[in-house]
């Protein structure tokens, strides 16, 4: 669900990924590794680095991205110092800190920097679900059930 939503969140606010760098945080089967794909594949056209919890430069890979794609479900991890000026930046992680739901970008640091931000969260969470309605959707269509 999540790579799929995250091609359609970009495409849907006219963000290219074609020739673009793109970092995404996280390796995961579920969301790291279906996005690198997703991204990387014909029509989206991207240049994509997978970076994870033992990639000893993060700073500096981020700094590169045009885009960056926080899935690592480390709380606040993507400071402003990850952001260059202008990037896009979409959160996926989700956390709990004293309580509360954060994401894996410190969002008030990193707004002031990015051109396009996701919350978390009220972020990405919507776009999942209506997304994984549509594949049910879908799924009900193809059994022909309706």
């Amino acid at each position: 669900m999540h790579a799929t939503w995250c091609v359609r969140l970009l495409e849907r606010h006219n963000i290219a990924t074609v020739g673009k760098r793109v970092t995404v945080i996280g390796r995961s089967a579920l969301v790291g590794l279906p996005q690198m794909l997703l991204l990387a594949r014909r029509g989206a056209d991207a240049t994509v680095t997978i970076a994870h919890s033992l990639t000893t430069d993060m700073v500096e890979v981020c700094r590169e991205s045009d885009i960056i794609i926080a899935a690592a479900g480390a709380a606040r991890m993507v400071t402003a110092a990850h952001v260059k000026p202008g990037a896009t930046v979409i959160d996926v992680g989700v956390s709990r800190v004293n309580g509360k739901i954060v994401g894996d970008v410190d969002f008030e640091a990193v707004q002031a920097i990015a051109s396009a931000i996701t919350p978390m969260p009220g972020g990405t969470g919507p776009m999942t679900i209506a997304c994984l309605l549509e594949n049910t959707l879908e799924a009900a269509r193809m059994l022909g059930a309706i």
